[in-house]
């Protein structure tokens, strides 16, 4: 069994990352990785589905054992990628997608230079703007402050191996295979096809 690709993927608010994940989703080669909080359950939330609900010291003590591909603090609460349930999932051949904001993607990129990273970028800002006005579910306030997030966010675009430009639903899913079908056909990443080749000549 060839074993699975971590995939950072990557996406500004109201870029359609979501329901991007949801067309990918649909091929069994994918998953996403789940993540580990100090949380409280919400209502309908099913343990090692949506989280993996543990305590602060649990949490804590993990962070010391480096078990933990990042992590981060927000509102009083740990979140973070668990590595051992990410590296079970390569083990078994599934390619493990960490939906994660970009300071956090850095660090896994560092952490793990194996990953193959992508970026999913608006046509333009002012597009990105439109999107998050015709979706009426935040102020005006709130929308200028998600734009210019979203600037910071793209100028750090570059670190990422991979910009894929969601104009098009499926155009952009499409894009994604594509840049994960190549991927797996580099060389460097195919030793062993080198090898059987030389030893059937």
């Amino acid at each position: 069994m060839n074993k699975g690709r971590l995939i950072v993927f990557s996406a500004p608010s109201g870029c359609g990352k979501g329901t991007m994940l949801e067309q990918i989703l649909k091929n069994e080669d994918f998953c996403v990785s789940v993540s580990a909080t100090t949380r409280l359950p919400r209502e309908g939330e099913v343990d090692g589905v949506n989280y993996y609900f543990i305590s602060k010291d649990e949490f804590t003590e993990r962070i010391g054992e480096g078990k933990f591909l990042e992590y981060a603090e927000y509102c009083g609460n740990f979140y973070g990628t668990p590595m051992d349930k990410v590296n079970e999932m390569l083990e078994k051949g599934k390619n493990v997608i960490l939906e994660i904001e970009v300071q956090g993607a850095v660090k896994v990129m560092n952490k793990r230079p194996d990953a193959l990273s992508i970026f999913i970028a608006p046509p333009s800002i002012n597009e990105l703007r439109r999107r998050l006005h015709k979706r009426g579910t935040e102020s005006d306030e709130v929308i200028e402050q998600r734009v210019a997030q979203a600037s910071n966010e793209v100028a750090l675009a570059a670190k990422y191996d991979y910009i894929i430009v969601n104009d098009a639903l499926e155009d952009a899913v499409e894009d994604f295979f594509h840049v994960v079908r190549a991927e797996q056909l580099r060389a460097d990443k195919r030793p062993e096809i080198i090898a059987d080749i030389i030893k059937n000549s």
